[in-house]
């Protein structure tokens, strides 16, 4: 590609990352936006040298926006800067927002840019040890037809793979992803929890090997399975993976499970432990 002057809105965990991947790809980052001390750090880290300026300054300066905002704020962004003729012909406006494809960025789409939505399946930390991980991680590129294998270009030069995705399918995938990735965390947080409360000394160490496992094997099991069974319905390969007492059917078991949790909620207040095992099996 054409190196492209890259100017980041929003020096958080993703925008200073990508900012940075991008830079090392051979774009010059001509500009960054920060505000709160963790951001303007940030900046300072993965983006030496590149200018702090306000928003429209780097929108200005930029043949490439890339929009790492809150979700909720980055349609009030486009449309305001829409409002001030900010955007200009030609220019690549990119967001990283799961939750919207490229849509969102009609108001400065009618002025003339061209419009990428790119979201890595990625969590991030904000720091180096993210640019790593990108390497084959999958982004979900939106965008108009003519214009999608820009953004698939700028995912292969961040080190990803490019996954073509539907418009009216992002709420869908970005909810898919929140589930899978936050909620895990919820649940080894609650199972460690519960193990404190047993007298283990080190939680993680023992969840370590088992949850890895389980992981590993319902990872492959819906590789496998690749989400459709032999009738074409949507499925999930991980349920060929389930081991323990629900899927023996042992309900004694499982009405022991929920007496003790819900003990555990009433000594420690981690009512949610009961209850999150309760929906789960």
């Amino acid at each position: 590609m054409t190196r492209l002057g890259i100017g980041v809105v929003g020096a958080g965990r993703v925008g200073a990352v990508l900012g940075s991947a991008l830079r090392a790809a051979g774009h010059p980052v001509v500009g960054v936006s920060a505000v709160s001390e963790a951001s303007l750090e940030r900046a300072d880290t993965l983006l030496p040298g590149v200018p702090v300026l306000d928003v429209p300054e780097v929108v200005r300066r930029s043949e490439l926006v890339l929009l790492a905002v809150p979700d909720d704020a980055l349609a009030e962004l486009v449309a305001g800067l829409a409002a001030t003729g900010a955007w200009q012909p030609g220019q690549i406006v990119v967001h990283t927002a799961g939750r919207y494809g490229a849509a969102v960025l009609d108001p400065a789409r009618a002025q003339g840019v061209i419009p990428i939505a790119l979201h890595p399946a990625m969590t991030f930390t904000g720091t180096s040890l993210d640019l790593s991980r990108l390497v084959g991680c999958t982004f979900a590129v939106t965008a108009p037809a003519p214009v999608l294998p820009i953004g698939q270009a700028l995912v292969v030069e961040m080190g990803g793979e490019p996954v073509v995705l539907d418009e009216a399918a992002r709420p869908l995938y970005h909810a898919a992803l929140a589930h899978g990735a936050n909620h895990l965390v919820v649940l080894v947080a609650q199972a460690g929890q519960a193990l404190a409360a047993a007298g283990v000394a080190d939680p993680g160490a023992v969840l370590r090997p088992l949850l890895t496992a389980a992981l590993d094997g319902a990872l492959r099991a819906e590789s496998a399975s690749g989400g459709r069974d032999a009738e074409g319905e949507v499925t999930s390969g991980a349920v060929t993976t389930l081991t323990g007492p629900v899927r023996r059917g042992d309900a004694g078991t499982v009405a022991d499970h929920l007496d003790v949790l819900t003990d555990l909620g009433v000594r420690t207040g981690a009512t949610d432990v009961a209850a999150s095992y309760r929906a789960l099996s």
